[in-house]
């Protein structure tokens, strides 16, 4: 039985194997065995604390496998994306170059380097074992951070966002990063982003202009990359599109790729997820009913499992033996529960500040 908790030590090995085989490689989640296990101590860290607002704190979290002891898949929440140092990005921007003399004006396309979403919370470090990937697992992995971030708002932003890797080429290179970042750098987007992963992206930042970019000026190859998402993971978006994630303005200084955000209280997993007391019925003798996410109450063993939302005349959910031990609740206690199933996604652009 799949389940979502908090990442341990013992977990250490499994997350190297699926930093190593992240399509693309995640800036988020080094291939690097010393950062790692810093990473799984900060998390234990803020797991284990009193929080009464979003700080630097990063949860992250495993899909494991209990019964055979397998470490499936990763997903980290960092709780103020700039509380340590800015959190920059790029910011698409419209400039208008005008004269009446010439009876000239002119819409310039441009990017301008921002740190507007430092305050927002990151879903972010995604990685999953390619076994399970568009299966209910790979949503429950996705959406179970929504869960626990709905459990305890104060620890977290209002608004959420998420930097999806942006579109690399057939020799696995950025166009927007060789018609940008390599003029500054004069190193490979690989080896850029390798660094970026075991240090921080602040330092790309240092170095990078000032100065608004004109998008004219880039190649043809860069701008048709500026907000577009690696191919691997065009799922993904959707899925975080349906849930009532928009486009944002902000693209990744990196690879220019989408960041989509939202206010959490308009997100479908908000908007749908119920408190229901827990009945304990044998499997074969609970009703048929949609999937969805359910998940206890308790923060430092947060557990969420994917099972049927089989509701009692009173209100009561009505779990297997087998998944209320996974979640740890006995009867009478309450779970958070939210459909699996979202709506069609709309594919929309914030028009507002960020």
């Amino acid at each position: 039985m799949l389940v979502i908790r908090p990442v341990t030590l013992a977990d250490l090995s499994a997350l190297e194997q699926l930093a190593e085989h992240a399509v693309p490689r995640l800036t988020n989640l080094p291939a690097n065995r010393e950062r790692l296990e810093e990473r799984i101590l900060r998390s234990q860290e803020a797991f284990a604390s009193d929080i009464e607002f979003p700080g630097n704190e990063h949860y992250m979290f495993v899909l494991a496998d209990d019964s055979r002891n397998d470490v499936l898949g990763t997903a980290t929440i960092r709780a103020q994306a700039g509380a340590a140092e800015a959190y920059y990005t790029y910011r698409q921007e419209t400039l208008i170059h005008a004269s009446q003399q010439l009876n000239v004006r002119r819409e310039v396309q441009t990017l301008a380097l921002s740190h507007e979403a430092s305050d927002a919370t990151l879903l972010c470090a995604l990685s999953l074992n390619p076994r399970y990937k568009g299966t209910s697992a790979e949503s429950l992995l996705r959406r179970a951070r929504l869960m626990f971030i709905a459990q305890y708002p104060e620890r977290f932003s209002r608004i959420l966002a998420v930097a999806f890797p942006g579109y690399l080429d057939s020799q696995n290179e950025s166009p927007f990063w060789e018609s940008v970042g390599r003029h500054f750098f004069a190193r490979s987007f690989q080896e850029m982003n390798h660094m970026a992963g075991v240090r921080s992206k602040s330092f790309i930042a240092e170095v990078m202009p000032q100065f608004p970019l004109y998008l004219p000026l880039l190649t043809p190859q860069a701008r048709a990359a500026i907000g577009r998402e690696h191919p691997a993971h065009e799922e993904a978006l959707a899925e975080m599109l349906a849930e009532g994630f928009v486009r944002s303005r902000h693209v990744d200084i990196f690879d220019a790729g989408p960041i989509v955000k939202a206010e959490r209280e308009r997100l479908e997993t908000f908007r749908r997820a119920a408190w229901h007391p827990v009945r304990i019925r044998p499997e074969h003798a609970l009703p048929d009913a949609e999937p969805a996410m359910i998940a206890n109450q308790t923060l430092s063993d947060f557990r969420c499992i994917v099972a049927r939302y089989a509701l009692s005349p009173t209100g009561q959910l009505m779990l297997s033996p087998q998944h209320a031990e996974r979640l740890g609740v006995e009867e009478g206690r309450a779970v958070l529960a939210a459909p699996l199933t979202l709506p069609s996604a709309i594919d929309a652009l914030d028009e507002g500040e960020m």
